[in-house]
């Protein structure tokens, strides 16, 4: 999962008038196989009445589900997840954390918050994390709000420590200090499984949009290099998958359309043309130009309207927004080498992650190495990365499992007569910190 961000450019500037595409209208798409089809699997997820049966987290995975453990069945459990009327959104009484400390921080925006509300709850209605980011939330994230019945994140020191190594960087202080000179542009969130690097990504994009950023979010890095169509490129080494070259450009505009629409293109270098998802190549036409005048808005509403030219496009983009300020393993698409044999192709090898891979530039870039989504374990030395880049993000240190008991008591996750000090703790131990494992356990103490 990658989050680019990119400082928007200063003043708005004005409207261009845009002109047409020189590119005829867009064929249509042919139902047609592709001998280099793959086709994403798709979960099958059952219900009983008035019970949820829930599995050990380790059979789903933390950032999203990895499908793949059955060896885990003895540790299901059936229980009825609470039902009774939750108390009112705020209670003095109630809002109670551990050492009689607020639970919750008032806030409109996670840039107010400061160091010393660390391991408190912010609380944002279902609406705003939507509007906020349109592109979707990580499975941890939704799988918290659906059993909390409430859309709350708790504020981690780790959190705002990653926010403020990206606001020194455009905006410093007068003051130099130590801490200046440690800033990172160059971010890779690792830990272990459920430590929350999913959701400390989500919570930066949304600050980063309240402050006015341009940010591209990728919540699912595993959909870049897994199903739809995927062709050798015909004036390289890089395979292009246009299906999912057109979905990031659609994502991409779902929360910046307002501001791409006043950013003029840089670059005016033809866009080469690739293969059409199901479609072939484009008959006498090798490449395209976009008009004088036009915006990066055009640009990606070309990328979308021809799928000829959706990988190109998403590689130009890539190049414009550098002037404005699960990719480490293989992917799942395989090449024919002999009438038995395939060749797994690596995720660097396709043109998308190629284009967005790299860390080695002046951009702000963070991204996430999900554990539960990935084919490979993550080296030591990432490759086009930058040696420093890498952060570790722990599990929940005793302070803030004592603030998710507290939280989970609030939201009658846990029953009130049973919680306690010592049994709080008991799942923190055994779960080792895991934030999908004690929430799994909170409804047994």
């Amino acid at each position: 999962m990658l989050g680019s961000f990119l400082r928007s450019a200063g003043a708005a500037v004005a409207a261009h008038h845009r002109n047409s595409s020189l590119l005829s209208p867009p064929p249509g798409i042919l139902a047609v196989a592709s001998r280099s089809y793959a086709r994403a699997k798709t979960p099958k997820t059952t219900s009983k009445g008035g019970k949820v049966m829930v599995k050990g987290p380790r059979s789903g995975g933390g950032d999203d589900a990895a499908g793949d453990s059955s060896s885990t069945e003895d540790m299901s459990a059936s229980f009825e997840l609470p039902t009774d009327p939750l108390p009112i959104t705020y209670d003095p009484a109630l809002d109670v954390g551990p050492g009689g400390r607020p639970l919750f921080s008032i806030t409109e925006s996670f840039n107010q918050l400061t160091h010393k509300q660390a391991n408190t709850y912010v609380d944002f209605s279902l609406e705003e994390w939507n509007a906020k980011l349109p592109e979707g939330l990580p499975a941890g994230m939704k799988k918290e709000f659906e059993e909390t019945r409430r859309c709350a994140v708790m504020v981690r020191q780790s959190f705002l420590d990653l926010r403020d190594n990206f606001r020194r960087i455009y905006s410093p202080p007068l003051r130099p200090s130590n801490k200046n000179s440690n800033v990172k542009k160059q971010i890779v969130l690792d830990g272990p499984v459920s430590c929350g690097k999913s959701i400390t990504l989500a919570m930066l994009v949304h600050w980063a949009r309240c402050e006015g950023w341009l940010v591209l979010y990728v919540p699912r890095g595993k959909e870049w290099t897994h199903g739809g169509f995927f062709y050798r490129n015909p004036y390289g080494d890089l395979w292009d998958t246009p299906v999912q070259a057109a979905k990031i450009l659609q994502d991409f505009l779902k929360f910046n359309e307002a501001c791409l629409q006043h950013l003029p293109c840089q670059i005016f270098d033809p866009i080469s043309l690739g293969e059409g998802a199901g479609v072939g190549m484009m008959k006498g036409v090798d490449s395209m130009e976009m008009p004088e005048g036009s915006t990066l808005f055009d640009l990606i509403q070309t990328g979308i309207a021809y799928t000829h030219a959706s990988v190109g496009v998403v590689v130009r983009l890539r190049k414009e927004l550098s002037l404005y300020n699960n990719w480490f393993t293989f992917s799942e698409y395989e090449e024919p080498v002999t009438v038995r044999s395939t060749r797994p192709i690596h995720a660097k090898e396709l043109s998308t992650v190629n284009a967005f891979r790299s860390m080695l530039h002046d951009d702000m870039m963070v991204g996430a190495f999900s554990h539960s989504t990935a084919v490979g374990k993550l080296r030591q030395d990432l490759p086009d990365v930058p040696l420093d880049a890498r952060v570790l993000l722990p599990r929940y240190n005793l302070d803030e499992a004592a603030a998710v008991s507290h939280y989970y008591l609030r939201q009658n996750l846990i029953h009130r007569d049973r919680f306690s000090e010592e049994n709080w703790k008991k799942i923190y131990y055994i779960s080792n910190g895991n934030g999908s494992e004690m929430r799994w356990m909170a409804p047994f103490i």
